[in-house]
């Protein structure tokens, strides 16, 4: 049976392809959604640009009829503005305030009540990234559900970029031997590229090795990097290591990292950074970004220059810049900046139209970025850059990004198959003892 979807402003903004993803079902937008999409339009973040292109679909659509009226999409499938939220009465019994939300409600309604007269029935299903909204939905009877269209199928836990395996003893003393093992002992294991093994002998526990797999050699590798110390930091745990293997290898272009606050993402970035651009002169300069979204309410606008207005952003950028350039005040660590004069800390907001040669790209809380951020960022890098995306899919503070529908998910999901990306997640948090408690606490 068919149904009819009635999207909620929320969908429009997240993703304004997400009219054509209902396949020969009908597609109701409530008036009132193109009044707040009109409001929208003008912003400067992801959500004017949204709100834009919704404008021009919808501009592009009405060449063939008037949409109140309704269109043909090219999946075959029906698009129908609809004017009927002035029809307030059924809703006003149990939300009486008359807001938009409200509205919007009121449309899935009173479809819902003109279908069930109908004499071919469709089944009415509002689609909202708004989780209240769908609660009020559901206390009025009317089906609600998530936008899942963009949903990745992934979870957190399945590929974590390294896996344990468990063998014979000898065989970790011939991988320490030979400093690698070729892969036809791992071939039922399905190994991506440039994923780490965690070899452990089977009579002795302790005794283990770490290898990554080469797919184009078809070797496991054993660590070249890893193990040793870069701007006075080390790899704690196995995952450090493997993230350090990866950040310093120049055939990886991307790498992406994952994992609770204080696992060491940033820091290791940075010494990895440091270390190809200040030491190794591989890269002409490290550049440092983040998305510019708070966390609770946000404290306005920001006197000074570029730099003092970004500066709250990026703290914890310079709190690790301290702490690997040994630096004890701000002043010490700015002029120490300017001596170098290879790094360079930036808005992300900045970076649209750019082109990014021989640089080493470090964009952090990449969680807060949608799929097309993340793809303008990536598309900027140029010839001879490396690229670190890394952040907590777990943190999201964009309003409509979760864990399963955020850029960095969705890099890891796209690259993991690809010879010039790695990803690693960390689980253990080295910052103190305290703060592996409460991140596994709280």
């Amino acid at each position: 049976m068919k149904k009819t979807f009635v999207l909620d402003t929320s969908v429009l903004l997240h993703d304004p392809r997400s009219l054509y993803a209902f396949g020969d079902n009908s597609v109701v937008i409530p008036a009132v959604v193109i009044e707040e999409i009109d409001k929208k339009k003008n912003l400067l973040d992801i959500i004017g640009r949204n709100a834009r292109e919704v404008a021009r679909e919808l501009d592009d659509l009405r060449q063939q009829n008037s949409l109140s009226k309704g269109v043909r999409l090219e999946n075959g499938g029906t698009l129908q503005i609809e004017l009927n939220h002035k029809s307030f009465a059924h809703v006003a019994e149990w939300f009486n305030e008359i807001n938009n939300d409200n509205r919007i409600l009121a449309v899935a309604l009173n479809l819902q009540l003109e279908q069930r007269k109908d004499e071919i029935k469709k089944s009415v299903v509002l689609i909202s990234k708004d989780t209240i909204m769908r609660i009020k939905a559901d206390s009025l009877g009317i089906e609600s559900q998530d936008y899942l269209h963009d949903k990745i199928e992934y979870t957190y836990e399945n590929y974590t970029g390294y896996r344990e395996c468990v063998v014979p003893s000898h065989m970790v003393d011939r991988f320490y031997e030979e400093g690698g093992l070729e892969d036809t002992y791992f071939k039922e294991e399905g190994l991506l590229p440039n994923q780490f093994i965690l070899l452990r002998a089977k009579e002795i526990p302790s005794k283990s090795a770490i290898g990554r797999f080469d797919k184009e050699a078809g070797v496991i590798r054993s660590l070249v990097f890893g193990e040793n110390t870069y701007w006075g930091i080390r790899g704690r745990n196995a995952e450090q290591r493997m993230a350090m293997e990866v950040l310093l290898n120049d055939d990886i272009k991307l790498v992406t990292l994952t994992g609770k606050a204080g696992t060491g993402k940033t820091l290791l970035a940075l010494a990895a950074g440091l270390q190809k651009t200040n030491d190794e002169r591989i890269y002409k300069k490290l550049l440092i970004t983040k998305p510019v979204i708070p966390v609770g309410r946000d404290i306005g606008y920001l006197p000074g220059d570029k730099n003092e207005k970004l500066r709250p952003w990026v703290q914890p950028i310079y709190d690790n810049l301290e702490l690997l350039l040994g630096t004890k005040s701000l002043t010490k660590l700015e002029d120490t900046l300017i001596g170098m004069n290879r790094i360079e800390i930036e808005a992300l907001t900045y970076i649209r139209g750019r082109s990014v040669p021989n640089q080493f790209i470090i964009i952090d809380e990449a969680q807060n970025l949608t799929k097309h951020e993340i793809k303008t960022i990536i598309t900027r890098v140029g010839e001879g850059s490396k690229i670190v995306l890394m952040g907590d899919t777990e943190q999201i503070d964009h309003p409509y990004l979760d864990s399963e529908c955020n850029g960095l998910t969705y890099i890891i999901n796209k690259f993991k198959n690809e010879n010039l990306a790695a990803h690693i997640t960390f689980r253990k948090v080295e910052r103190s003892a305290l703060a592996q408690l409460a991140a596994n606490l709280l």
